[in-house]
């Protein structure tokens, strides 16, 4: 990862997935289109801090696991 990517948000679509909701259903949920989800779980868009808020808020989980650090993946 370069200082210019984006953190991997490889806990969004796990999260999302797991709590049994669809890309159309969390993009409504908080606010955005679909195609911001697909660009998030896709790690093509870095969400600002607003919108990683509304996501681990609904996705009930915290940001710094949705989007966690590269020396912090697990």
């Amino acid at each position: 990862m370069t200082p210019e990517s984006p953190p991997m948000a490889v806990g969004v679509r796990e999260r999302r997935k797991s709590l049994g909701l669809t890309q159309a259903q969390l993009a409504e949920a908080i606010g955005v289109s679909r195609q911001t989800i697909i660009s998030i779980e896709r790690s093509d868009y870095a969400p600002s801090v607003y919108l990683a808020l509304r996501l681990a808020a609904r996705l009930n989980s915290t940001v710094e696991q949705l989007f966690p650090l590269e020396g912090e993946r697990r």
